[in-house]
């Protein structure tokens, strides 16, 4: 595949790492704007007969873009993947975290894995993709803000599923490693407000204390989490085969003589299904609130507990029983379980009603990493699977 060249005389891996380092030059993390990068990615796809859609946010300021090449009438296949990244500290990095750096096989910079890699490998293919007639469209899609909480998929997925044809199927070009995953964990992320009390520390009995209490609903988190360890439900195919519960971000106090009033914190559920998700993030907050809340209230009553929810993806269901996946199976690359981190999937499967699966180049070892890297080879391997793909959709 890496040898087929393109009408610009270089050869398609040649041009996806012309494409990676255009796309790593821009800033998209997910605090700014997509629009240029947005703009740089239609301007290209136009050039090569796809016919586009630019799905603004409503704040302006974000957009997704969908583009299609082939038949309308006849469902297609999506190939997705999101351009926003997320933050770097330039000080920390070896070379400069939105200029691309090869370093022997491996090409550096803030996105090169996750997931630009495999959106300049869709970009090199869309030349070949464009010869000849196709006898099922291709759907590129390109999303905002999937670093925070897939925000921009959603419309993605409405729009295709209210076409009069909708696609058959998804590709989401997160890093696998080109092995075919066949499912995602779901999650849910909540900033928790303990309201205590506060006043002279010297005074602390008297008070509520809002870093004791929301230490003890940590724990609450830490204990459900071990009882996941211990009791599942279980899926071996995952590569944490259950779920998961992890605070991430505690705030609280404002000085050592001061009995604290606030206390904040974020954790985290990763479910190995969206309705087991809901079900134990309620169950976990009711739990909490039995056991504190009367006790807290007993002694202030001004405490309380205030619950937001940050943001929720969906699970990716197993799509190997449609009949999709049935007829593209032969072509797939080898199965490589199902994955812990998040995905669009899940949104284009429960938004969409698109059946999807991730392949893409890349180690999610690398994502969000200090100086991420993606192997050339991998870029190589993309570019295979999509002439395979390229062949199976004229057929």
């Amino acid at each position: 595949m890496q040898a087929e060249v393109t009408r610009h005389g270089h050869s398609q891996l040649e041009a996806a790492m012309a494409h990676l380092s255009d796309l790593i030059g821009f800033d998209t993390t997910s605090a700014y704007s997509n629009l240029e990068i947005i703009s740089h990615i239609e301007t290209f796809l136009t050039q090569w007969g796809c016919e586009t859609t630019v799905l603004p946010d409503a704040s302006g300021n974000k957009a997704n873009l969908v583009a299609r090449l082939g038949p309308k009438d006849i469902p297609g296949i999506v190939l997705s993947g999101h351009t926003d990244v997320v933050p770097a500290r330039p000080a920390s990095w070896a070379s400069a975290p939105f200029s691309m750096e090869q370093r022997g096989s491996r090409l550096f910079g803030r996105g090169t894995c996750d997931m630009k890699g495999f959106l300049a490998c869709v970009l090199a293919a869309v030349p070949s993709f464009s010869q000849g007639q196709l006898s099922r469209p291709f759907y590129f899609c390109f999303s905002h803000d999937e670093e925070v909480g897939c925000q921009g998929a959603p419309a993605i997925a409405r729009y295709l599923a209210a076409l009069d044809t909708p696609p058959a199927l998804a590709i989401i070009g997160e890093p696998s490693e080109m092995q075919l995953v066949t499912g995602q964990k779901g999650k849910v992320a909540m900033t928790v407000t303990v309201h205590g009390d506060g006043g002279h520390s010297s005074f602390a009995p008297q008070h509520v204390n809002a870093v004791e209490y929301a230490s003890r609903i940590i724990e609450m988190v830490s204990q459900r989490s071990r009882r996941y360890e211990r009791e599942g439900p279980f899926d071996h195919d995952f590569t944490v085969p259950h779920s998961t519960a992890l605070t991430t971000l505690v705030e609280g106090g404002i000085a050592t003589n001061v009995t604290p009033d606030t206390c904040r914190f974020t954790f985290e559920l990763r479910s190995i299904d969206q309705a087991s998700a809901e079900a134990d993030m309620q169950a976990l907050i009711a739990d909490v609130e039995q056991a504190l809340l009367p006790e807290m209230q007993r002694q202030s009553d001004k405490a309380g507990i205030e619950w937001r929810e940050l943001f929720s993806y969906p699970a990716m269901g197993d799509a190997s029983d449609t009949d999709i996946f049935k007829r593209i199976e032969p072509i797939l690359p080898d199965r490589g379980g199902k994955v812990s981190y998040g995905s669009e999937g899940g949104v284009f499967e429960i938004e969409g009603g698109i059946p999807s699966l991730i392949i893409g180049p890349g180690s999610i070892r690398q994502a969000h990493k200090t100086d991420e890297f993606i192997e050339i080879d991998q870029l190589s391997q993309c570019l295979t699977f999509f002439d395979t793909l390229n062949n199976w959709m004229r057929h």
